[in-house]
């Protein structure tokens, strides 16, 4: 089998200042060797990074191939590859001397000399695409305060929007990156209005369209109906069901675009993070958004491979906090009148914890961490920020699998008790082109 996928292109312009800023502003660093990217994703290789910590939660970092069991859809696996990635210590990135008993400016120029301080690319991307004007504010004013905390030493950094209004540029400059935080707004370019009537989401439009569930359709007809008084339920009962088909294929559409559309500008980040010549971790600060459909899972699954191979880590944060899945007043419209009410308080509380799953895959599949249901953004930036110390890169060489774009799962156990695994879930074979409707 020799099936290829190339993840969705979306203008890099964003990506294409980073690298440029690069090169401009950080002269002092190390000269960057450029890393030929591969901007295609073959099947026949899936990398699985896997970070083990012990019951303390500290890295365990002396693991070899023979301690990995890996379980594709339940069934053992061979590792046809491992890999070791070692990373600095944050104490050796952020403090460059060294205790001796030689005098303090010869010691700190002969460790200068010796080891160089490695260097360290930390790109923060904010999804100004889904957080809400109250969360981003929340967001932004936490990384506005522990940045400069978190940045230091030779690190370099940089601050960008999803939407790629916002662009820092790679930078040591904290004036820069803060304002650049400052600069970021809510610009919800997928979302269907609450003033729509009737006000059909992404869940409710799967579940009527992909699911065939008769609960979601019968109400959806009944917004349509609570909208339009004027529609007689008897008669006009047809044109109700064909109004709510309507706005539900609409719904399906922008959500579906919405989902593919954040895979390929996180891909475009990553591509150029690749070349970047040092530690690479990408921080998404989100509050999780829908990939619900088979597509958006093979999309998924290109970025984790695309993610691995170019030994980029990608942590999230869930910028909601402590959130409530209730309906609030401005969710209302006329629409939810009586049972619709219920029933859509229980979507949005679905949709809410399924928004979640995105983040957390690509942090476990990545060596990053998710973090989640908490106030404190400002803690949980501070612990994004740093990469793990120890990440092992088992590779996979699936044989005689079909193309049918089916999901597999895949599981990690480690052959030593107390220890606690965080590696990819699975990966989707896409359908050829030709195959795909």
């Amino acid at each position: 089998m020799n099936v290829s996928v190339q993840l969705q292109r979306v203008p890099v312009l964003c990506c294409l200042a980073l690298t440029a800023c690069l090169w401009a502003r950080a002269q002092q660093a190390a000269e960057p060797q450029d890393v030929p990217l591969k901007l295609q994703v073959n099947v026949n290789r899936i990398l699985v990074p896997v970070v083990v910590h012990d019951r303390q939660g500290r890295v365990v970092g002396d693991l070899k191939k023979e301690d990995f069991q890996v379980f594709d859809n339940d069934k053992a696996h061979p590792i046809s590859s491992f890999t070791v990635e070692k990373r600095a210590a944050a104490e050796g990135r952020q403090e460059n001397t060294v205790v001796s008993n030689q005098p303090a400016t010869a010691t700190a120029d002969a460790a200068a000399a010796a080891t160089p301080p490695a260097q360290r690319f930390v790109v923060l991307v904010f999804d100004d695409l889904h957080l809400s004007p109250e969360n981003l504010a929340q967001a932004k004013q936490a990384a506005a305060k522990v940045l400069a905390g978190t940045l230091t030493g030779q690190d370099i950094g940089a601050v960008i929007s999803l939407s790629q209004k916002t662009n820092s540029g790679l930078t040591r400059d904290h004036a820069r990156l803060q304002d650049a935080i400052m600069s970021l707004q809510s610009r919800g370019v997928y979302k269907t209005s609450h003033n729509e009537c009737p006000d059909i989401g992404y869940y409710q439009a799967d579940l009527m369209e992909n699911k065939r569930d008769s609960g979601a359709m019968g109400d959806a007809v009944r917004k349509v109906l609570n909208c339009d008084p004027g529609i007689d339920p008897k008669y006009q009962i047809t044109a109700a069901q064909n109004e709510a088909e309507s706005a539900a294929r609409r719904a399906l559409a922008l959500g579906h675009q919405d989902a593919l559309s954040t895979y390929a500008t996180i891909a475009a980040f990553v591509r150029t993070m690749a070349t970047l010549p040092g530690e690479r971790t990408m921080i998404l600060v989100s509050p999780g958004f829908l990939r619900i459909e088979p597509e958006t899972l093979t999309a998924e699954s290109q970025l984790m491979n695309l993610a691995a191979e170019s030994n980029v880590t990608i942590s999230a944060l869930d910028a909601r906090g402590l959130y409530t899945a209730e309906l609030t007043a401005s969710d209302r419209s006329p629409a939810l009148a009586g049972p619709s009410l219920q029933q859509n308080s229980d979507y949005r509380s679905s949709a809410d914890k399924l928004a979640e799953a995105p983040m957390s895959e690509l942090a476990d599949a990545t060596g990053g961490t998710f973090l989640q249901n908490s106030n404190d953004l400002g803690e949980g930036l501070k612990r994004l920020a740093e990469a793990p110390e120890v990440e092992y890169v088992l590779e996979l060489s699936p044989e005689n699998l079909k193309s049918d774009g089916a999901y597999h799962r895949l599981k990690v156990n480690v052959d030593r008790e107390g220890l606690v695994v965080q590696a990819r879930h699975g990966y989707v074979i896409p359908k050829p082109e030709k195959n795909r409707k």
